[in-house]
């Protein structure tokens, strides 16, 4: 897990709960540091998507990014916040 999938798995299960507004998304998850575009990062991946309306909401990937990351939590507790490097 690189260090930035904690933070996109952080916005679809914030996404998940409900479809939230365009405008809610970017105040909450805003970053002024180009490396960690969480928001950028999770369109590109199809993780989230707009729907026309001004509101966000997950996608059929997004959900599978969490069941595949809840398989992991279950098989390996506590490796959710780890790093890869070990650091």
């Amino acid at each position: 897990m690189t260090d930035i999938e904690p933070l996109i798995l952080d916005l679809l299960e914030w996404l998940d709960k409900e479809p939230r507004r365009y405008l809610d998304v970017m105040y909450a998850w805003w970053t002024s540091c180009p490396r960690l575009s969480i928001w950028e990062e999770s369109l590109k991946r199809g993780s989230v998507a707009g729907d026309g309306n001004a509101f966000v909401r997950i996608t059929d990937q997004g959900r599978t990014f969490l069941r595949i990351c809840a398989a992991v939590d279950s098989r390996f507790p506590g490796l959710r916040g780890a790093s890869v490097n070990g650091a």
